[in-house]
């Protein structure tokens, strides 16, 4: 049996770079849902570190820039090393809300075993139209890879399984990685993603929040992204196999309030590979 992931039994991991403005607040609302937190600070040279120093918290510095790949890889390796059995993600930038962690370890409860992706259903109108359409598009192609749909494959909020953090051959640097785990999650561990619904938070006309310019560049990112996929599948063969593996595999949602029921197909019985 899977054992139960709660707030005592993982660990969240923020990988940081260039994050000062908005750096601790992220913190502070993880150590109100976790109190084990482990900030990855990926060579930063503003005041990122400066203003998390006196927070409880694991601290690992890269004195170089590596990219968000190698942060995630040193995170789950110290998460893993203490024991924990999850890792939940997010980002340093204040696009994910603390609150909802609640909400994803809920879903993992009812989900044992599954990646759990805070999926950015809610208030998707404050998301730019670009990264609306570059979402969809990437998560068609690394549909390819896992065999099955993932409603946002591209959020970074999401809870891990400690067998899917331990996974070694994870090749792919940067936002490639985040894409590759699910795939390699998929291919060697049958392990499917759930998704639950969270807020869209993007900088707009209808509030003062502040964000720094995101270091996802959607249509450079995602032109590796599907580049590297696409390798993969024409490298693994069997693509009408795959294809129809993906459309009897709809998106998994959890959503208990029904909210999304009519956007999201429910999920069929069916072999992810």
């Amino acid at each position: 049996m899977t054992e139960r992931m709660d707030r005592n039994n993982i660990a969240v991991v923020i990988p940081a770079l260039n994050e000062a403005l908005r750096i601790r607040g992220v913190v502070e609302g993880a150590l109100a849902e976790c109190a084990n937190v482990i900030v990855i600070d990926d060579g930063s040279d503003d005041d990122t570190v400066a203003q998390i120093a006196d927070l409880p918290i694991v601290l690992l510095r890269h004195p170089q820039r590596r990219g968000k790949g190698a942060s995630l890889r040193d995170g789950f390796a110290e998460a893993l090393r203490r024991g924990f059995k999850g890792v939940l993600t997010m980002d340093g930038d204040g696009q994910h809300l603390a609150s909802d962690i609640p909400r994803l370890l809920d879903a993992a409860g009812r989900h044992p075993g599954h990646i759990v992706i805070g999926a950015r259903l809610r208030k998707r109108a404050q998301q730019p139209r670009y990264r609306r359409l570059a979402n969809a598009f990437g998560d068609w192609g690394i549909a390819w890879g896992t065999g099955y749909q993932i409603a946002d494959t591209q959020s970074g909020q999401r809870l891990y399984p400690a067998a899917v953090a331990a996974l070694t051959d994870v090749p792919g640097e940067d936002f490639v990685f985040e894409a590759q785990i699910l795939i390699s999650a998929a291919q060697q561990l049958g392990t499917r993603c759930v998704s639950v619904p969270i807020e869209s938070r993007y900088a707009c006309v209808h509030t003062d929040e502040e964000f720094r310019a995101s270091h996802f560049k959607p249509w450079r990112d995602f032109s590796r992204i599907t580049g590297h996929v696409v390798r993969g599948v024409f490298r693994r063969g069997g693509i009408p196999a795959v294809y129809r593996s993906i459309r009897a595999n709809p998106a998994l949602v959890d959503d208990p309030s029904g909210e999304f029921a009519s956007a999201v197909p429910a999920p069929q019985s069916a072999s992810p590979r």
